[in-house]
């Protein structure tokens, strides 16, 4: 009973493994399916300009893009704002939502809030806006009127604002370094200036965002190639894949090993340059050589998923050989246990036959007395 016990917790355990394997293929799928949908799903959509598609498929991504591990996305506020959390600070997301013109709901840009106390204002921009200061300011509006301070005893109120920053992340013609909003009274005395810095990402080199650890904003690098065919800069495919392949899956990779950014940071980073790669080289001729370079690019990804769940395989497989040693052990001890068993049980069977003995010939002796 014993040793059928023992089997049928080997099969358990193996059974286990199985259904493990399972899962994380399964996992694997799920990932696949689900980075690919999200700038697909904005691709398909009819409703609405070119450029306001465009808009929604990068607002989309760059959304998902800083949604990637703590450590990634408190790199990207360090860069951006010149700060030094700790990789570990809690990051609270303040999503919010409007409704546009055409009444359709839209998440407002990103406010994120570091630690709990200081707040920071993220607006993407694909062009040039010269009102984009007002809804900037809107936002931060709406975000510091929820966290109004107010201490009537004191006589304190006050309305603490999110710092902004506009990253463009392509534009053509000039923007400038910062946007300021005057706030006046009526007889045009200025109350107070409200300035939002810009980040420039076409001005910005692969170098630079290496150095200030931004590894969240590398996939949209793709958007700097646009620019520099119109300049001549780039006239072949060849500099298309060098530039995909080496400045931006090579430094992804290489920002995993610095340790700036997860594992698998670096295969959603991947997954949505794919994406943004196949949609410019759809929509863009110039750029339609990215389109065909993708499946062989983008290899990478298998090995990514390969080692990690090898990895997981490997150390459950370590788990399940010291549970068949301990299995053995105690199978052995068991054996050993039953052997002695089987001894005792062949030295009661031996007394008992002796005690039977023993009894018939009391009975024989008290039928002679009687």
């Amino acid at each position: 009973m014993r040793i059928r016990n023992l089997i049928g917790g080997i099969l358990y355990l193996k059974n286990e493994q199985m259904k493990s394997d399972q899962e994380l293929v399964g996992q694997a799928n799920a990932e696949e399916g689900k980075y690919q949908q999200v700038v697909d799903q904005a691709a398909e959509q009819e409703d609405g300009s070119e450029t306001e598609q465009i808009y929604q498929i990068f607002d989309k991504v760059f959304k998902k893009l800083i949604t990637l591990s703590i450590k990634a996305v408190v790199n990207l506020i360090n860069g951006l704002f010149g700060t030094d959390y700790p990789l570990d600070s809690e990051v609270t997301y303040n999503w919010t939502e409007f409704e546009d013109d055409r009444l359709r709901r839209i998440l407002a840009d990103t406010i994120l809030t570091i630690n709990g106390t200081h707040s920071y204002h993220l607006e993407a921009q694909m062009e040039k806006d010269n009102s984009i200061v007002f809804r900037v300011f809107d936002y931060g509006f709406h975000h510091a009127s929820r966290t109004r301070v107010m201490d009537a005893e004191q006589g304190k109120y006050v309305l603490r604002f999110p710092e902004p920053v506009i990253i463009y992340l392509y534009y053509e013609g000039n923007v400038p370094d910062y946007y300021t909003l005057t706030l006046e009274k009526n007889d045009g005395t200025l109350m107070c200036e409200y300035k939002v810095p810009v980040v420039k990402l076409p001005e910005i080199s692969v170098e630079e965002l290496n150095a200030r650890k931004m590894v969240v904003l590398l996939p949209f690098h793709v958007l700097k190639c646009r620019r520099l065919i119109k300049k001549g800069a780039i006239t072949d495919a060849s500099e298309l894949k060098r530039i995909v392949e080496n400045d931006i899956i090579g430094n992804i990779n290489r920002n995993v090993e610095l340790g700036n950014i997860e594992q698998e940071d670096a295969f959603k980073l991947k997954r949505y340059l794919k994406s943004l790669c196949r949609y410019l080289g759809k929509h863009h001729k110039e750029l339609e050589a990215m389109r065909d370079m993708t499946d062989e690019s983008f290899m990478t990804d298998a090995d990514i998923i390969c080692e990690t769940y090898e990895k997981k395989l490997a150390e459950k497989d370590e788990k399940l050989a010291e549970k068949n040693e301990e299995l053995a052990d105690t199978y052995e001890k068991l054996a050993e246990k039953d052997k002695k068993l089987v001894k005792k049980e062949e030295q009661m069977a031996k007394q008992s036959a002796m005690i039977e003995q023993l009894q018939q010939q009391i009975e024989q002796l008290k039928k002679q007395q009687a």
